[in-house]
């Protein structure tokens, strides 16, 4: 059955256009409000959001849809994705929610919800909230006596703050360490260069001023160059880069090089196999990883298993079969010994305690593995789908032929937007080149 309200992560889209309009949002609170609305107890839900101009509004309306249905609201005001995952367990909610587009432009926004235990929703669940969502409204609401009340939660920075900080060592302190930080003018503008402060390092920050039309805009993991700039302009020994909503991560080393997240996975994870702490053996990542750091996992005797692009996939594995790190090649990094979902802050904080820890460089410390050459193209299209057309099916089996057994091929249409993503990689760059071109141009005819 096709999803007519939720994607791969929640539901996203341009604001003020359907389905992110306050109408919509009005009814996501009522029908998720719904939904987790069990027993005669006062139930309760957080709201936080990131910097969009947008927030403001589909802040109110989902505060009316969860009210009218009887729930308490708690409001966070702007918060990391990861914080409100905690803040959901922490004040014992019976659902989270995250107003946010991520790494999108300020123009778009997306609605994020979270089960009582802070994990994205469910297939199933997200089915039966759209269902609720098209209901009858009126069939939702509850007696003048039951309205829930809404409430804004006014520690939720520094409760978010001291969890983040309590994932490090007790021993660990970062004095002396000089970090550049970029908040992308988003959701952890001032949480993250706060916890990194009172930690004991020398921050700089940059990507602090939201004003709810620059979050993301070059600044932030999706567009790391101004933080490159900063970290040679100011000799950092590390320069983090989060995305609009924090639950994403890019590191630059001391010589201003892009760090990913394969190899800040490829990092946590074996120091935490050499301290015994690492689980099942190995990590999760996604079809979109470099195979490089497959085998590289390979080589230190540790296991990588695959899923489908997003986190809450990866999540889903690791909780299924007793994986504690996990994550994606963009910066998602889910470590389940302190989170439910992917966390920039946190994922940063592990890195820096290899970094302080080991004495080494950040340069040294976060090379584990040559990656394989890789290419990424996205080609936008209107309408139809271009993937069921003959000349790209064509292109696909010739580019799969090319590759061998030595290479990987992955197609797919984004989860949040009109895209179709083509990825090849394999240990001839030529070759992955030319079979990336080939599939595009099909799917350009094929979109024409």
């Amino acid at each position: 059955m096709s999803r007519r309200y939720f994607g791969t992560d929640g539901i996203r889209g341009l604001a003020n256009r359907h389905p992110m309009t306050s109408e919509v949002a009005l009814k996501v609170g009522m029908a998720a409000g719904t939904a987790f609305r069990s027993g005669s107890h006062r139930h309760r839900v957080v709201i936080g959001k990131d910097t969009r101009l947008s927030g403001y509004m589909l802040e109110a309306a989902l505060m009316s849809g969860f009210t009218s249905v009887g729930m308490d609201v708690f409001l966070l005001g702007p918060m990391p994705t990861p914080a409100v995952s905690m803040l959901t367990r922490s004040l014992r909610a019976d659902l989270g929610v995250m107003l946010s587009a991520s790494h999108n432009p300020s123009q778009d926004n997306g609605i994020k919800l979270f089960d009582p235990d802070g994990y994205k929703l469910s297939d199933d669940m997200e089915r039966r909230i759209e269902d609720l969502i098209d209901a009858d409204s009126k069939t939702l609401l509850v007696t003048a006596d039951r309205i829930g009340r809404a409430t804004r939660v006014e520690s939720a920075q520094e409760r978010y703050i001291e969890f983040a900080k309590r994932t490090l060592p007790k021993h660990l302190r970062l004095a002396g360490v000089r970090i550049v930080i970029d908040c992308a003018n988003g959701a952890a503008y001032k949480v993250a260069p706060e916890a990194l402060w009172e930690l004991g390092a020398e921050v700089i920050k940059i990507g602090v001023e939201p004003n709810g039309h620059n979050i993301n805009l070059n600044c932030g993991s999706t567009s790391p160059q101004a933080l490159v700039d900063k970290v040679k302009e100011f000799r950092a020994d590390i320069g983090i880069a989060l995305d609009g909503d924090a639950d994403r991560v890019v590191i630059v080393n001391e010589k201003g090089d892009i760090v990913d997240g394969d190899q800040l996975m490829a990092v946590i994870a074996e120091s935490w196999h050499q301290s015994g702490r690492l689980a099942a053996g190995g990590i999760v990542a996604t079809v979109m990883s470099n195979l490089g750091l497959e085998r590289y996992m390979k080589s230190i005797g540790l296991s990588m298993t695959r899923t489908p692009v997003g986190d809450r996939y990866v999540t889903e594995h690791m909780r299924k079969h007793g994986f504690n790190v996990g994550g994606e090649q963009s910066g998602h990094i889910v470590l389940s010994d302190f989170t439910t979902t992917g966390d920039g802050l946190v994922s940063a904080l592990q890195i820096l305690a290899c970094v302080v820890s080991t004495g080494k460089p950040v340069s040294e410390v976060c090379n584990r593995f040559n990656p394989l050459p890789q290419i990424l193209r996205n080609v936008r299209y209107d309408s139809g789908r271009p993937l069921e057309d003959k000349r790209v099916v064509k292109a696909i089996e010739g580019a799969r032929l090319k590759l061998g057994d030595g290479g990987r091929l992955v197609i797919r249409p984004s989860g949040t937007e009109s895209v179709i993503r083509v990825m090849a990689e394999g240990d001839d760059e030529q070759v992955v080149s030319s079979v990336v071109g080939d599939i595009v141009e099909a799917v350009k005819s094929a979109a024409a």
